[in-house]
């Protein structure tokens, strides 16, 4: 005659399961919308800045280094001169910004 705890606890059915995944999916969404999405666009600006690298531009590296672009090399390098005469080989994609963008050449 009376009720077994068991009954009782399956009375939510299907909707009482939905309604707990809400929460985790709106965080998710929340994760989405302000980590991931804008770290993605950051990682698309830099590949396209760094593809754009040409000679003459004025560049600093991740490691502080400024320098200008002597030379741009289809192996992923590019040779930086950062002083008169000296010249080194940095891996393209340790580039933190373009200081000042060279014109390209007329034909």
């Amino acid at each position: 005659m009376f009720v077994t705890p068991a009954y009782a606890q399956a009375a939510g059915g299907a909707a009482g399961a939905f309604t707990s995944f809400v929460p985790l999916i709106l965080i998710f969404v929340i994760m989405y919308l302000l980590l991931i999405r804008p770290q993605q666009k950051k990682l698309k600006e830099h590949k396209a800045m760094v593809e754009a690298l040409r000679r003459g531009d004025q560049i600093v590296t991740q490691g502080g280094i400024i320098g200008k672009v002597s030379k741009v090399k289809e192996d992923g390098e590019i040779e930086v001169e950062i002083a008169e005469g000296v010249r080194v080989r940095v891996v393209r994609s340790t580039v933190a910004t373009v200081l000042v963008k060279s014109e390209p050449a007329a034909s």
